[in-house]
């Protein structure tokens, strides 16, 4: 598949009688019949309970970007401070160290050092 093509429709499959594109998802709660139905999915969220923890637009985004990047899955933060600080809390283990560029963004320094 061409990357126009995959831009276009990747991260989201219409269901028959569904819209065509991805609709934009403005809500930050979802309705629930009772509270032991939300109780067993907060550990493990396996349905939209609160968009900080999961959004169907959101999660078709993050399908696109990795199948653009070839990548198995991505993830989306609310800042690029958020995406650094989470990838270095990935990668390194209290005591370890690591190396970054001078030229980056000052926040970025800071938020490091």
């Amino acid at each position: 598949m061409k990357i126009e093509t995959k831009c276009l429709h990747e991260g989201y499959k219409p269901e028959n009688g569904g819209p065509g594109v991805m609709p934009i998802v403005q809500s930050t709660t979802y309705r629930f019949d009772s509270t032991a139905k939300i109780a067993s999915l907060f550990d493990m969220p396996m349905e939209c309970i609160y968009s900080r923890f999961a959004n169907p637009t959101c999660d078709a985004v993050e399908k696109k970007i990795a199948s653009l990047e070839g990548g198995v899955g991505a993830m989306l933060t609310s800042s690029g401070q958020a995406a650094s600080l989470l990838s270095i809390l990935n990668l390194c283990s209290a005591g370890d160290s690591f190396i970054a560029a001078s030229t980056i963004y000052g926040g970025t320094i800071n938020l490091f050092g």
